[in-house]
C-alpha cells in the first residue's frame, strides 16, 4: 500500500535543530532588551471573537482571517494582530487601575494572505505596547526601545523611518477628497507613486488647490533628513492640524537625539498604513536581507474604545522571521554556544552512564546519553556530533 506523504499548507513550515535553536534564541534576546524597560508580559488567545478583528476596528481585510464557529454558532478567528487583542485585555483588566501601562508579548499570528507571494500565513511576532501614556516620550521610548531590540539581536546595518497619519489625514480633509479618492491617494504615496498622485489630485477635486495639493503631490518625496519637517511645513500653512503633527515629529525627534540614537532615524511623511487604526505617529525599521519591514508600530489613540476604555496607545511589533531572514543573509545569526554533554558507555556500564548523566544534568548541562551494544557502535555514536553546538564527548568503557 502506498503511503501518502504530508506536507504543511502553504505559508508555513517546519523548524527544527539549529534553525530552531537560533530562533529561540533571537526571541530570548529581543525579549530581554524589551524587559529591560520595565515591559511586562501578557499572554492573550491564540483565537478570539470576531468583533475583536471587525472592520470597524481596523485592522486587516475580513477576507484575509482564518474564521471558523465553536459550537454555539459564535464566529471565532486565528489572531492575525496582537494589537487588539492587547487593547481588548487592558481595557478588560488593566484600566483605569493603572495610570500607564507596559505590556510586552510573543506569538504567532495568521493571515490568509490573498496574494502569497513567498509571505508566511504564520509568523512568529514579539512587540511591546504603552497604554494609557499620550506623551511624546512615550513613542521616543518605542522607537529607542526597537532600536535597543534590533542591536541586541546582532543587527547592525538597519534604520528607523518616523512619520505621522495625522499630517496626511489634515491635508486630506483640506482639500476635501471623499473617501473613494482619499484611498486610492493613500495607495499612491505607499508606492512612491508620484505621477499618480498628481493626475489624481488634478481629476479628483477642484477644491484640492494651491499648497495643500502641492504637499499631498509633494508626500512620495518627503524622506530624509529632519529637514524634511521644514519643507513640509512650507505646504502646512494654512493646516494647524498638519503643523501640530510636524511639531509633534520634531519634539520626538528632540528626543531621540537625548537618547543619543538619532543616527538609526529617518523621516518619512509618506508613510502609510493598512491598519485604520493608527492615529499619530507611525514608524518602521528596515535593514537590508529583508523585502519588508522587520519592525512596524505606531500610536493608536482610539483603539481602545472600541473595547470600552478610553485611553492612548502606543506599540510595535518585530517580525521575528523578517529579521531572521535578515541576518541570515547579513551572516549574523546568533548561535548557540552552550555546551552539550555526549556520553557513550557499553550496555554493561549502563548505570554508571545513567548517574554521570545526571550528575550533569544536576548542574545545569545538556546531556546526551547513548548506551551502545558493541565497541563498533560506541565508535559510530561518537562520530555523530552536530556542527550547530560545542559537543564534549565523554566515553565510559
Amino acid at each position: 500500500m502506498n503511503k501518502k506523504v504530508l506536507h504543511t499548507p502553504d505559508g508555513v513550515r517546519d523548524l527544527f535543530e539549529t534553525e530552531c535553536e537560533q530562533k529561540q534564541l533571537l526571541e530570548e534576546k529581543v525579549h530581554r532588551a524589551i524587559a529591560s524597560f520595565g515591559y511586562r508580559d501578557i499572554e492573550t488567545p491564540t483565537f478570539e471573537f470576531f468583533d475583536v478583528f471587525g472592520k470597524e476596528v481596523g485592522t486587516i481585510p475580513s477576507t484575509e482571517l482564518y474564521k471558523f464557529f465553536d459550537r454555539d454558532g459564535h464566529t471565532l478567528v486565528l489572531r492575525p494582530d496582537f494589537t487588539p487583542s492587547i487593547a481588548r485585555a487592558a481595557a478588560r483588566y488593566l484600566l483605569p487601575s493603572k495610570k500607564a501601562v507596559r505590556l510586552c508579548y510573543a506569538g504567532s499570528t495568521f493571515v490568509n494572505h490573498t496574494s502569497y507571494r513567498g509571505r508566511l500565513k504564520e509568523s512568529t511576532q514579539i512587540g511591546a505596547e504603552l497604554i494609557a501614556d499620550a506623551s511624546a516620550e512615550a513613542d521616543a521610548e518605542m522607537i529607542a526601545m526597537v532600536i535597543t531590540s534590533l542591536k541586541e539581536a546582532g543587527l547592525k546595518d538597519f534604520q528607523v523611518s518616523i512619520g505621522n497619519v495625522r499630517f496626511y489625514n489634515a491635508l486630506v480633509q483640506m482639500a476635501h477628497l471623499d473617501e473613494d479618492d482619499s484611498e486610492e491617494l493613500k495607495t499612491l504615496i505607499l508606492n512612491k507613486n508620484s505621477f499618480g498622485v498628481r493626475k489624481l489630485l488634478e481629476s479628483a477635486n477642484t477644491e484640492c488647490q494651491g499648497t495643500v495639493r502641492e504637499g499631498l503631490a509633494a508626500l512620495p518625496s518627503l524622506f530624509g533628513g529632519p529637514q524634511i519637517l521644514e519643507t513640509a511645513a512650507s505646504y502646512a500653512h494654512s493646516c494647524p492640524d498638519a503643523l501640530d503633527a510636524l511639531g509633534r515629529l520634531k519634539e520626538v525627534l528632540g528626543i531621540l537625539e537625548e537618547y543619543g540614537l538619532s543616527d538609526f532615524v529617518s523621516v518619512d511623511l509618506g508613510m502609510m498604513s493598512n491598519y485604520m487604526y493608527y492615529t499619530g505617529i507611525l514608524f518602521r525599521a528596515y535593514t537590508y536581507g529583508s523585502g519588508e519591514a522587520v519592525v512596524k508600530g505606531g500610536r493608536y489613540d482610539s483603539l481602545l474604545r472600541h473595547f470600552g476604555a478610553d485611553a492612548p496607545a502606543v506599540g510595535f511589533v518585530i517580525v521575528l522571521d523578517q529579521l531572521m531572514n535578515a541576518l541570515s543573509r547579513q551572516h549574523l545569526l546568533p548561535e548557540n554556544r552552550e555546551e552539550v554533554y555526549q556520553i557513550c558507555c557499553r550496555k554493561e556500564k549502563r548505570r554508571e552512564g545513567i548517574r554521570r548523566a545526571g550528575e550533569l544534568r544536576a548542574q545545569g548541562m545538556r546531556v546526551s546519553l547513548t548506551i551502545c551494544e558493541n565497541e563498533e557502535a560506541m565508535r559510530e555514536a561518537a562520530a555523530v556530533i552536530s556542527d550547530s553546538r560545542t559537543v564534549r564527548l565523554e566515553r565510559i568503557e
